[in-house]
């Protein structure tokens, strides 16, 4: 009897780990499966005497062939690829849009003072000084239409960021859901690797929105946090994140869990929240700001050197730019009314064709203007300075891109050397396990040829 019982139990050790081999060979394309295989012990004797081998067999559990450390690798580079993935869409964009060269503001600045420059050699041509007004309403128009842009952008990483929360509610909740499961199914004794890897997954989807901090707990379930340390998944609850939107088009981020609200106005997001940050904070909104600047000292430099001079009639002169930073129909408008006359250009009431006023109002390109982005820049070089700058922000993060995809890259290959399911290798566990069936099958055979043999003897 112990040769058919122990035989029995190789058997069913061999089927065990042919249905373990069975399941990584069909999940061989399962995104995020990771490989199971069984632990075998042997069993001590159940009965006395020297001459007792062994009881057989027999299968502890699944091993789940799972390495934490690379898994937080892999979460971590998933955090970081999104971040620099997020922001490249808008720098590129900028570039583009501010470094054009036709309908760009360096090129109605150069238009605007050539005006203003042609008016110098007949300070009393109509014509000519109606040109400096049109090509000042032009000018105006470029500085609204980027600042349209702009602001178009502020509105997406703000609506993209809604989203992103959402998302990121929908997975902790997913999580803690899926950790009271693996809980509960670890009590009962059933296999929750399905459970495991599903989790897992949801945490790696996380982790491309905000970087994680990921913590296993005795139970099986594993709590998740952001980098401040603020939860976002304890055991079986899940923590609630909110934005809500300013007037000025600015958020502000918290997470509510139990009857805590944590702040995360100050907090280094990383993923693809922290890569909107980072865009908004370092490069959308200073230059937003310096746009706006720009365009008022524009202005009051023009209407300051316009109202020290004299119109055509004699009279002071008058503005010829308006500026509002809340203006709806743009920050920048030419003032309502004016005329070719009004313009200020001579610096005698008596002497119509005087141009030292003029002269003042060109020498204003080279004048300097102070930039949040830049300090102080000629109004000349602000624009081709601000285009630098912007491609160099861009240039490194495409840099620090390519660098965070190679990293994932690495993380990935790196995780299934250890969770991946190999072909080659599964093939051979089937054939020694095969093998090892077909053994122990052999052997119940043997011995019942011996027991048959026994009791024909004893007949």
């Amino acid at each position: 009897m112990t040769l058919i019982h122990n035989a029995l139990s190789g058997a069913l050790a061999a089927q065990a780990a042919l249905s373990a081999t069975s399941q990584n060979v069909a999940n061989v394309m399962t995104p995020g499966y990771t490989r199971q295989g069984i632990l075998l012990a042997s069993v001590q004797p159940l009965q006395s005497g020297a001459l007792s081998a062994g009881s057989g067999v027999t299968v502890p559990s699944l091993l789940r062939f799972s390495d934490n450390y690379k898994s937080l690798q892999l979460w971590s580079a998933a955090a970081e690829l999104g971040q620099r993935t997020t922001a490249q869409p808008y720098l590129t964009q900028l570039e583009q849009v501010l470094g054009e060269d036709e309908s760009g503001i360096n090129s109605g600045l150069d238009a605007f003072f050539a005006a203003l420059n042609a008016a110098s050699v007949e300070p009393t041509s109509s014509p000519l000084r109606q040109q400096v007004i049109g090509t000042a309403d032009a000018l105006a128009q470029r500085f609204n239409s980027l600042n349209q842009v702009l602001s178009n952008q502020r509105a997406s990483v703000a609506q993209q960021r809604l989203t992103a929360v959402s998302q990121v509610n929908t997975l902790s909740a997913q999580i803690a859901k899926l950790n009271s499961e693996i809980a509960r199914t670890q009590g009962t004794g059933v296999n929750p690797s399905g459970l495991i890897d599903e989790r897992d997954s949801k945490i790696d989807e996380l982790a491309s929105l905000v970087s994680v901090q990921v913590v296993e707990q005795a139970d099986g379930t594993r709590n998740v946090s952001l980098r401040g340390g603020q939860p976002l998944v304890v055991g079986a609850r899940a923590a609630t994140m909110l934005a809500v939107t300013h007037p000025d088009g600015s958020q502000t981020l918290t997470v509510k869990f139990a009857s805590e609200t944590f702040s995360l106005q100050y907090t280094r997001l990383g993923g693809q929240m922290g890569g909107l940050d980072d865009f908004e904070n370092n490069s959308l909104v200073p230059l937003m700001q310096s746009i706006t600047d720009m365009a008022q000292q524009l202005a009051d430099n023009v209407n300051g050197q316009l109202a020290a001079g004299y119109a055509l009639d004699g009279s002071p002169g008058q503005p010829l730019f308006q500026f509002d930073s809340t203006g709806v129909t743009g920050v920048l408008q030419v003032r309502a009314g004016v005329i070719a006359a009004d313009l200020a250009f001579s610096s005698d009431p008596a002497a119509q064709g005087n141009s030292d006023n003029l002269q003042r109002l060109i020498a204003i390109q080279k004048q300097p203007v102070i930039l949040p982005a830049l300090g102080s820049v000629s109004l000349a070089d602000a624009v081709t300075q601000l285009v630098a700058q912007l491609g160099m922000d861009s240039q490194q993060n495409t840099a620090a891109l390519a660098t965070a995809q190679t990293v994932r890259n690495q993380a990935e290959e790196s995780w299934k050397s250890t969770s991946g399911v190999n072909l080659d290798e599964e093939a051979a566990n089937l054939m020694q396990y095969q093998q090892m069936y077909q053994a122990n099958m052999k052997v119940i055979a043997v011995a019942n040829e011996l027991f048959a043999s026994t009791l024909a003897a004893l007949g």
